[in-house]
C-alpha cells in the first residue's frame, strides 16, 4: 500500500479566463470537456526539478491523472472540469500530499477554458529512505527471495531519476561483535549494489558502505527494535 506523507511544499495556482463561443453553429459536443493545466516544479532555491511524477486525484471518482516533469521542470496535462483534484508528488514507494486544485464547470452552453490553469510547485525531495522489505538470511549477506520486489522498485526509481547518484548504507543490530557487524553490513550493502548493477544501473551511480551497529533507529532491547535496526538505507548524493 502506498504511504502518504506531507513534506515541505508550496503551491501557486493561476486561474485562466473562460472563453465563450459566440458562433451559434458550434455544437456542444465540440466544446472541450476538460481544462488545460500547465505544471512547473522547482525546489525552494528555484532549481528545476526534472523527472518528478505529479498525480492529480479526482475527488469525485478517485481517478488519477499524472505527468512527468521534463528537463525544464514542466509538463502539461488536461483535467475534466467540474471536479476538485488532490495533488501528490511521488517519491520512492510513497507520495507527498500537496494541496488541492478546483476546476469549476464553465458557465454557459459553449463555455470552455481557453487558457491553462498554471500550477507552480515548490518541493523538497527526500534525500534518505529505508528499503522496507529488503531482508537477508540470518548472519549472512544472501538476500531473501522476497527482497527482489523492493529492489526491482528501486531499479525503476533509479532509471527514472537517471541523474541521481546514491549510497547504499548497510546497518545491523547490536548482536555480535562490532567488527563482525561492520563486515556483515558492508557485505549486505555490496550485495544490494551488485543486484542493481546486474539490472543495468551504471556502477558509477551507486556506492555501498557498511555502518555496522551505529546509528540505531530503535531500541536494541527488543526483537522488534533489532529488526528495525537491521536495514538498508538509500541516500541521495549531491
Amino acid at each position: 500500500m502506498m504511504k502518504h506523507y506531507i513534506f515541505y511544499l508550496l503551491l501557486t495556482i493561476t486561474f485562466p479566463f473562460v472563453a465563450v463561443s459566440q458562433n451559434g453553429t458550434v455544437q456542444n459536443a465540440a466544446i472541450p470537456k476538460d481544462a488545460p493545466v500547465d505544471v512547473s516544479m522547482t525546489d525552494f532555491k528555484n532549481n528545476v526539478l526534472n523527472n518528478e511524477i505529479v498525480v492529480f486525484k479526482s475527488k469525485l471518482n478517485g481517478k488519477e491523472y499524472q505527468g512527468l516533469t521534463n528537463d525544464k521542470g514542466k509538463f502539461s496535462i488536461r483535467l475534466p472540469y467540474g471536479d476538485t483534484y488532490e495533488i501528490f508528488i511521488l517519491g520512492f514507494k510513497d507520495s507527498a500530499s500537496y494541496n488541492f486544485i478546483e476546476i469549476p464547470t464553465p458557465q454557459g452552453n459553449n463555455a470552455y477554458y481557453k487558457k491553462p490553469f498554471e500550477v507552480d510547485l515548490q518541493h523538497l525531495p527526500e534525500k534518505n529512505f529505508i528499503l522496507e522489505g529488503c531482508n537477508f538470511e540470518t548472519n549472512k549477506s544472501d538476500l531473501e527471495e522476497s527482497s527482489y520486489v523492493v529492489l526491482d522498485e528501486l531499479v525503476v526509481y533509479l532509471n527514472r531519476k537517471d541523474d541521481e547518484r546514491v549510497e547504499l548504507g548497510g546497518y545491523t543490530d547490536n548482536v555480535g561483535t562490532p567488527e563482525k557487524n561492520l563486515k556483515l553490513s558492508q557485505d549486505r550493502a555490496n550485495t544490494v549494489r551488485a543486484y542493481l548493477l546486474m539490472k543495468g544501473i551504471d556502477p558509477t551511480r551507486v556506492t555501498a558502505k557498511g555502518y555496522g551497529m551505529s546509528n540505531p533507529v530503535a531500541s536494541n532491547k527488543t526483537e522488534e527494535g533489532r529488526a528495525q535496526n537491521r536495514r538498508t538505507e538509500v541516500k541521495i548524493l549531491e
